[in-house]
């Protein structure tokens, strides 16, 4: 004969599978394994069972209350399988989908990873610095003395502790050269700051590479042979470079360069572009004072540097009239470099 359990067992499933829904499953849970449930009530009757059958019952009310949960929790998931195939079927596949916007890089970005990989290919390695320099490595290291303009408050964006905000990325060859001897050969991209009134062609914040390459009997032929080859591999092969005598404080003989190429929209005028010279030995002695040794003895060893500005570059190579665009955000001008 049939133990009651088991009856119940039978029972218990019976109900769970013809249950129609969750609330009637959940109906039968309470009644077989709620705290007051058929099941549970077999758990408190086990202490008035005599002793030699509490092994065989209480294997039994294991068996079937696992037996139970067990299919409460088969039912349970395909009343889940069901709702989730009948939200499938409300979808209509033949609808168009939604359109994912792919962004792209920033125009200054592309234009800063495009020279950084023509200065890769001449050997230039990168070097980084801070944005928050102090007065040396700004202007002391690089020949700029006290009185000099760009040292004016009113040209240059001071903090109350005495260090600024870098004008150029001039300072990061100045921590190169402290940091390594040479030969080297490094270009430092990165932001600086002046504090021009805005327009259509000054910032506050701007973008360089700024160029070193120090090693013995290097020449102002170096110098033009490198900034050669980067203008022609940037605007195009047929684009002509001058060099026109300049002034920096940093360089002597110092040289601004200058393009012409079919490739730009003005391209019968020469465009400014950047300026560059050779390392003025003064440059040299700062570095090695800081340093405590000749390393860079301006007797045996010289170097070019040189500065681009990647704003101005993007502007001329792009046709882009207003440098503030670079900033605004305006989807409109940014899809047109996607």
């Amino acid at each position: 004969m049939a133990h009651p359990l088991e009856q119940l067992r039978d029972d218990a499933l019976r109900e769970i599978e013809s249950a129609r829904d969750e609330q009637a499953l959940e109906t039968a849970r309470v009644k077989y394994l709620g705290r007051s449930g058929t099941v549970s009530a077999w758990g408190e009757q086990m202490k008035t069972l005599a002793k030699e059958k509490k092994p065989v019952v209480g294997k039994l009310l294991n068996e079937v209350r696992n037996a139970v949960t067990a299919a409460i929790d088969i039912r349970a998931q395909q009343f889940r399988s069901q709702k989730e195939t009948g939200a499938l079927d409300k979808i209509d596949i033949s609808l168009p989908g939604t359109p994912h916007e792919l962004g792209a890089l920033h125009p200054l970005t592309q234009m800063l990873e495009r020279s950084i990989e023509i200065f890769r290919r001449m050997g230039f390695a990168l070097a980084d610095g801070p944005d928050v320099e102090d007065e040396w490595h700004c202007f002391d290291a690089l020949n700029t003395p006290p009185e000099h303009p760009a040292r004016n408050e009113q040209d240059t964006f001071y903090l109350p502790d005495g260090r600024l905000l870098r004008t150029h990325t001039s300072t990061v060859q100045i921590r190169t050269m402290q940091s390594a001897p040479p030969p080297i050969r490094v270009i430092a991209p990165g932001a600086a700051y002046r504090r021009d009134e805005v327009d259509a062609t000054h910032s506050a914040q701007f973008h360089q590479i700024e160029g070193l390459y120090v090693d013995e009997n290097v020449s102002v032929a170096d110098l033009k042979g490198s900034l050669e080859f980067f203008m022609r591999e940037l605007f195009g092969a047929d684009t002509a470079v001058q060099f026109r005598p300049h002034y920096f404080p940093f360089t002597e003989p110092s040289l601004e360069v200058y393009v012409k190429s079919k490739a730009l929209k003005k391209g019968e005028q020469w465009i400014e572009v950047a300026g560059s010279g050779i390392v003025h030995p003064a440059v040299f002695e700062a570095v090695n004072k800081a340093r405590g040794d000749k390393a860079y003895d301006p007797e045996k060893w010289t170097g070019f540097a040189f500065g681009l500005g990647m704003d101005r570059l993007a502007m001329i190579l792009f046709d882009i009239p207003d440098i503030r665009f670079f900033a605004q955000n305006d989807l409109r001008f940014l899809r047109q470099f996607a």
